[in-house]
């Protein structure tokens, strides 16, 4: 028999807000949280803009001498779990309390530790590569957020990283859950944490052509719009506490709502460039839904992948076409990237904060900055302010380069019970 998997606790720290409570209120407000660069000097390149974080004080639970040994994206990572095990009511491993052989954590990242391989590599060239810092290979290495968090907090039991670029966080949620889910662990610190606004990183997604050198914060991240050009580099982390409900119940936990399912496929079609018809991503949503045991008509919202490149948005458009049939065109759809930008490996924890929070309170997150409608893209967006509205079970996208898709499943918790139409 299959376990329930709830979510008991929550930390997020992102473009539009350091804190559940806080990212939250921008969402009802449709924050938009892009703005020029301030983490170098960006004069001569050609992307101006992005998501960065904003007064955050990392010294609350990253101690100066822990930081001197963690590139920011382990910081981040950090900071964000020690928010998620507060919000769950769980303190540091003390003697006498349950063993925490069950208790696990798998936290992704896309790019890892870019700030430091930056940082090292000039410094190799000046002084010589035998001189670069002792710490250089555990500060850049993607694992490592996953290993502190385990250390700080005594997780014993399964600990990993998933490294699937802008789908990692997604794929880190869905195998905690499954982890727990078909009784491998009892709970799971689960999420993703990305610090890629530097100079190299920015430079090859421009390269790429991935990014927006719009210099107007109003007109860069948009998706859905016809007028988009590529997405807007975001940073920060977002980690959820998963636990059975069982066990939730029995620490008299909060719960805030239940993962109810999980797909994941490959489109096997292009290193970079999604399949432009969206069959992987259709068949990753379907295979969501009956991961649940749901239909395509009991889902009520979308919070899409919508990155704002002229690919993903009109092929995600046709992906939710195909898995949802005549109901896409009473689906409410939106892409809360729009104000946070684009965080790659992080972007689905933090979607699945947002998502997580949609359902709780019954409201739609906007798609802010929305003004000039596609024909290839013709949903409902939810542009510019979100709504109250009833969402039973929502549906979280995230694809990332080398075809990977993930479609992850959030159902309304009430009372300790299933909600069900």
């Amino acid at each position: 028999m299959k376990r329930r998997v709830v979510i008991t606790g929550m930390g997020i720290i992102s473009p539009i807000g350091n804190t559940k409570e806080e990212v939250w209120k921008s969402v009802e407000e449709g924050t938009c949280g892009i703005a020029p660069i301030t983490r170098y000097d960006s004069s001569k390149q050609k992307v101006k803009l992005a998501g960065e974080l904003k007064d955050l004080d990392l010294s609350r639970y990253v101690s100066p001498k822990a930081a001197r040994k963690m590139d920011p994206y382990t910081q981040y990572a950090m900071y964000a779990a020690a928010e998620a095990m507060e919000d769950a009511g769980i303190k540091k491993e003390a003697e006498g309390e349950e063993p925490r052989d069950r208790w696990g954590v798998i936290m992704a990242s896309g790019i890892g530790g870019i700030q430091t391989i930056e940082t090292e590599k000039e410094r190799g060239q000046k002084v010589g590569y035998d001189r670069v810092s002792p710490y250089f290979i555990p500060m850049a290495i993607s694992n490592m957020a996953a290993g502190n968090i385990a250390i700080e907090y005594g997780l014993k039991g399964m600990c990993s990283c998933t490294v699937t670029a802008c789908a990692s966080a997604g794929n880190a949620i869905g195998d905690a859950f499954r982890h727990i889910r078909d009784g491998y662990g009892d709970l799971m610190a689960a999420g993703g944490s990305e610090a890629s606004i530097t100079p190299l990183c920015i430079g090859g997604f421009t390269s790429l052509r991935a990014l927006s050198t719009s210099e107007d914060p109003s007109r860069a991240s948009i998706p859905f719009d016809k007028e988009r050009s590529g997405f807007v580099m975001g940073e920060g982390a977002a980690v959820l506490i998963l636990e059975e409900l069982g066990h939730a119940k029995k620490r008299g936990a909060k719960i805030y709502g239940e993962i109810a399912g999980y797909g994941s496929n490959c489109d096997a079609h292009h290193i970079t460039a999604p399949n432009p018809e969206g069959d992987g991503a259709a068949k990753c949503m379907a295979e969501a839904m009956r991961d649940a045991g749901i239909s395509p008509t009991e889902v009520d919202y979308v919070n899409a992948h919508g990155t704002s490149t002229r690919m993903n948005d009109s092929g995600e458009t046709k992906a939710i076409h195909k898995a949802f049939g005549p109901h896409a065109a009473s689906l409410k759809v939106s892409s809360t990237k729009s104000m946070t930008g684009h965080l790659l490996g992080a972007s689905a924890a933090v979607e699945a904060v947002i998502t997580t929070l949609a359902v709780q309170n019954s409201f739609i997150p906007p798609t802010v900055g929305y003004q000039v409608p596609d024909e290839d893209c013709d949903l409902d967006y939810q542009p510019n302010r979100g709504e109250s509205h009833l969402i039973r079970y929502a549906l979280s996208n995230s694809f990332g380069f080398g075809g990977h898709n993930v479609s992850l499943i959030f159902r309304k918790f009430e009372d300790g019970k299933q909600v069900t139409k």
